[in-house]
């Protein structure tokens, strides 16, 4: 299972495009985890996410781990599965839950009366590539896959 997880390929796409994704998501998970870049922090963003639009208490959470853990493990390209998947389930539940009365648009213009789903979707599309080819070069993934143990062989006797 680890070997599964973790194998990627010593390419560089992968890599450009996990930190190009932990890099935009990290500071929209400060701003929920810590109240950072003008965020609410932990306490207001969960009340905004249970209050308001009637998220659980624990998906609520999970997103905020996704956003910041998640994105953290971007980065440095560990458990880059694992994490591009919890990033992707986040991006593709705020577009559908939040995001996609507003239309398809982001909200340049101030014309709108939310963000569309346009930044979910181009995430969503990054994450899924992620989860689909891995970390890439220079990961984590990439030193430990080499190190995770084998099965033993059975004895033949």
């Amino acid at each position: 299972m680890w070997q599964r997880l973790l194998t990627t390929s010593p390419e560089l796409t992968p890599f450009m495009l996990r930190l190009i994704l932990g890099l935009v998501i990290l500071p929209h998970g400060l701003q929920k985890a810590f109240g950072l870049f003008g965020g609410y922090g932990f306490t207001g963003t969960m009340g905004y996410f249970t209050d308001t639009v009637g998220v659980p208490y624990v998906f609520g959470v999970l997103a905020i781990l996704a956003e910041t853990l998640g994105a953290l493990f971007l980065i440095f390209g560990a458990l880059t599965r694992l994490a591009a998947l919890a990033i992707g389930t986040t991006m593709v539940v705020a577009a559908l839950t939040v995001h996609l009365p507003n239309g398809f648009f982001m909200n340049w213009f101030a014309n709108q009366k939310g963000e569309g789903i346009e930044y979910f979707v181009l995430a969503t599309g990054l994450a899924l590539a992620l989860v689909v080819q891995g970390a890439g070069a220079w990961s984590v993934d990439r030193l430990l896959s080499d190190r995770v143990v084998q099965p033993a062989t059975p004895v033949q006797g």
